[in-house]
Protein backbone atom coordinates (compact mmCIF):
# COMPACT_ATOMS: atom_id res chain seq x y z
CA UNK A 1 0.00 0.00 0.00
CA UNK A 2 1.18 3.46 -0.39
CA UNK A 3 0.46 5.88 1.95
CA UNK A 4 -0.57 9.47 1.06
CA UNK A 5 -1.61 10.78 4.54
CA UNK A 6 0.91 9.10 6.43
CA UNK A 7 4.85 9.92 6.44
CA UNK A 8 6.32 6.71 7.80
CA UNK A 9 9.84 7.80 7.80
CA UNK A 10 8.82 11.08 10.11
CA UNK A 11 6.82 8.31 12.06
CA UNK A 12 10.33 6.30 12.31
CA UNK A 13 11.94 9.08 13.32
CA UNK A 14 9.59 10.13 16.46
CA UNK A 15 9.56 6.48 17.59
CA UNK A 16 13.28 6.01 17.11
CA UNK A 17 13.18 2.90 14.65
CA UNK A 18 11.67 0.87 17.67
CA UNK A 19 8.31 -1.11 16.86
CA UNK A 20 6.87 -0.85 19.91
CA UNK A 21 6.70 2.43 20.34
CA UNK A 22 5.10 3.31 16.98
CA UNK A 23 2.70 0.41 17.55
CA UNK A 24 1.89 2.95 21.09
CA UNK A 25 1.89 6.19 19.14
CA UNK A 26 -0.65 4.80 16.15
CA UNK A 27 -3.06 3.17 19.06
CA UNK A 28 -3.17 6.40 20.77
CA UNK A 29 -3.59 8.50 17.56
CA UNK A 30 -6.31 6.65 16.38
CA UNK A 31 -8.47 6.03 19.75
CA UNK A 32 -8.17 10.16 19.75
CA UNK A 33 -8.72 11.35 16.26
CA UNK A 34 -12.24 9.90 16.78
CA UNK A 35 -12.42 11.55 20.22
CA UNK A 36 -11.38 14.79 18.83
CA UNK A 37 -13.64 14.81 15.67
CA UNK A 38 -16.50 14.25 18.66
CA UNK A 39 -15.45 17.06 20.61
CA UNK A 40 -15.10 19.27 17.82
CA UNK A 41 -18.28 18.93 15.99
CA UNK A 42 -19.83 19.60 19.19
CA UNK A 43 -17.85 22.68 20.31
CA UNK A 44 -18.46 23.97 16.76
CA UNK A 45 -22.56 23.37 16.92
CA UNK A 46 -22.22 25.04 20.58
CA UNK A 47 -20.34 28.15 18.64
CA UNK A 48 -17.80 27.63 21.63
CA UNK A 49 -14.96 28.64 19.33
CA UNK A 50 -12.47 29.49 21.87
CA UNK A 51 -12.64 25.95 23.18
CA UNK A 52 -12.64 24.90 19.57
CA UNK A 53 -9.18 26.24 19.18
CA UNK A 54 -7.71 24.82 21.50
CA UNK A 55 -8.88 21.81 20.43
CA UNK A 56 -7.29 22.39 17.07
CA UNK A 57 -4.14 22.53 18.98
CA UNK A 58 -4.12 19.83 20.14
CA UNK A 59 -5.32 17.99 17.13
CA UNK A 60 -2.01 19.37 15.20
CA UNK A 61 0.38 17.93 17.62
CA UNK A 62 -1.28 14.56 17.02
CA UNK A 63 -1.26 14.84 13.11
CA UNK A 64 2.07 16.04 12.99
CA UNK A 65 3.72 13.09 14.73
CA UNK A 66 1.74 11.09 11.80
CA UNK A 67 3.86 13.46 9.36
CA UNK A 68 0.69 15.23 8.32
CA UNK A 69 1.76 18.48 7.56
CA UNK A 70 -0.51 19.74 5.61
CA UNK A 71 -3.09 19.13 8.11
CA UNK A 72 -1.16 20.28 10.79
CA UNK A 73 -0.88 23.39 8.78
CA UNK A 74 -4.70 23.87 8.39
CA UNK A 75 -4.98 22.76 11.92
CA UNK A 76 -2.24 26.14 13.06
CA UNK A 77 -4.94 28.16 11.09
CA UNK A 78 -8.46 26.74 12.06
CA UNK A 79 -6.64 27.13 15.87
CA UNK A 80 -5.65 31.10 15.26
CA UNK A 81 -8.72 31.79 13.32
CA UNK A 82 -11.57 30.06 16.13
CA UNK A 83 -9.57 31.67 19.14
CA UNK A 84 -10.12 34.93 17.15
CA UNK A 85 -13.73 33.71 16.56
CA UNK A 86 -12.70 35.12 12.69
CA UNK A 87 -13.74 33.10 9.59
CA UNK A 88 -16.28 31.11 11.49
CA UNK A 89 -18.10 29.52 7.65
CA UNK A 90 -15.06 27.71 7.57
CA UNK A 91 -15.11 26.07 10.59
CA UNK A 92 -17.03 22.89 9.35
CA UNK A 93 -14.72 22.80 6.41
CA UNK A 94 -11.74 22.49 8.78
CA UNK A 95 -13.64 19.80 11.24
CA UNK A 96 -14.51 17.93 8.17
CA UNK A 97 -11.30 17.97 6.22
CA UNK A 98 -9.61 16.95 9.56
CA UNK A 99 -12.16 13.88 10.06
CA UNK A 100 -11.76 12.89 6.67
CA UNK A 101 -8.34 12.94 6.61
CA UNK A 102 -7.63 11.53 9.78
CA UNK A 103 -9.84 8.52 9.10
CA UNK A 104 -7.90 8.09 6.20
CA UNK A 105 -4.84 7.91 7.47
CA UNK A 106 -6.00 5.35 10.14
CA UNK A 107 -6.62 3.23 7.51
CA UNK A 108 -2.66 3.56 6.15
CA UNK A 109 -1.74 3.33 10.30
CA UNK A 110 -3.71 -0.27 10.51
CA UNK A 111 -1.98 -1.64 7.26
CA UNK A 112 1.23 -0.36 8.81
CA UNK A 113 0.74 -2.02 11.82
CA UNK A 114 -0.04 -5.69 9.92
CA UNK A 115 3.31 -4.88 8.24
CA UNK A 116 5.24 -4.25 11.58
CA UNK A 117 3.45 -7.30 13.01
CA UNK A 118 4.74 -9.50 10.38
CA UNK A 119 8.18 -8.48 11.10
CA UNK A 120 8.40 -8.94 14.91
Amino acid sequence: MTYKYINTEYLDSVSGGDYSVTLEIVAMFIEQAGEIYTEMKTLLEDKDYYNLGLLAHKAKSSVAIMGMADLAAMLKTFELQAKEGVETALYGSYVERYHYETTAAATELNDLVENIKKKL
